[in-house]
């Protein structure tokens, strides 16, 4: 099959393309590299270019006729978020909708789009379910529900079909180390834990110790980016065989909180590294941790590795690389 990735030179992007690859696909990936790596793409050609960029776009996707198309390409950090709103609905949002009128000129009816537990803010229940109402609390959040608003008055219009997947926390790396996470300026707990474990940084801050939650840190749901690359496929694969559009959480359905990440972590490492307790950061939820039923009985995905030490260690084994 034939597959327009956006983004795919990125951490999450990256990794689907290994997967994707491995099976045989077609892939032409279409990176502006801003937070990605050439290296990181390991099958495909990869072509520098970005979305805003509508001329360029429709070139590219006239030439190669895809049957489907994967966009990671977004800004994705909640802080960030609520110190540039425009930036993220100009990039989430403005960028998504040029990529989709692109789509609707070249005649591709397929779209997996990448969005985000975050739509959900704090959640009336959990574990979280599809049917939760979407409340978010940062416009990081507030871009990937208009982006799914917007797919969803698509689907009704035109002759296109969509699965939105709903990713929680996505952590670790390929198991065989040839690609992880490589932010410039990661704000990912298990990331930023290690690089304080390797001496990048003198300490970890822990934003936040009175949160309604057991030990009162923020408690997340921690999947492992290989886990997501294959729901990633088996959506694809509900598509194209004619099924509807969706949406879809992405999650093992429990949590960890900060404090129990910071323990795995030291106990992966084996360094006891520095930890400081500060102020809560704007926009972050208590607690999330996703139901994933749906992904599971509509598309027959099975985590193979729902183990917390299992992700930190291969998130390990990449940075110490």
């Amino acid at each position: 099959m034939k597959i327009f990735i956006t983004g795919g030179a990125g951490y999450i992007g990256s990794h689907i393309v290994k997967t994707l690859g491995e099976a045989g696909h077609e892939l032409l990936i279409y990176d502006n590299l801003s937070t990605g790596h050439e290296w990181a793409v390991l099958y495909g050609r990869l072509i520098t270019g970005e979305l805003a960029d509508t001329i360029h776009l429709n070139d590219v996707l006239s030439t190669f006729r895809p049957e489907a198309v994967m966009h990671f390409a977004a800004s994705i950090q909640v802080e960030e978020s609520v110190r540039e709103p425009l930036k993220y609905y100009r990039n989430n949002v403005v960028n998504t909708i040029n990529l989709l009128e692109a789509m609707v000129k070249q005649g591709i009816r397929n779209f997996i789009y990448s969005s985000t537990a975050a739509v959900y803010g704090i959640p009336e229940r959990m574990p979280v379910d599809e049917m939760v109402p979407l409340n978010p609390i940062n416009p990081y959040g507030a871009s990937k529900v208009m982006v799914e608003t917007i797919l969803r008055d698509m689907s009704r219009a035109h002759d296109f079909r969509y699965i939105a997947l709903r990713y929680f926390n996505v952590a670790g790396a390929d198991p065989e180390g040839r690609i992880g996470q490589a932010y410039k300026e990661s704000t990912h707990l298990i990331t930023r834990a290690l690089k304080t474990a390797k001496g990048e940084f003198p300490k970890l801050l822990i934003y936040g110790t009175d949160y309604p939650t057991p030990d009162g840190t923020c408690i997340r749901d921690y999947i492992h980016v290989n886990d997501l690359a294959d729901a990633h496929i088996r959506a694809l694969d509900h598509l194209m065989a004619g099924k509807e559009s969706d949406v879809m959480n992405c999650g093992y359905g429990h949590g960890f909180s900060v404090k129990e990440v910071v323990e795995t972590a030291r106990k992966v490492t084996g360094i006891n590294f520095l930890t400081e307790e500060t102020d809560r950061r704007p926009g972050d939820p208590p607690a999330l941790t996703a139901d994933s039923t749906r992904l599971r009985n509509k598309t027959g995905w099975i985590p193979r590795h729902d183990d917390l030490e299992f992700i930190i260690q291969t998130a390990w084994n990449w940075e110490k690389n």
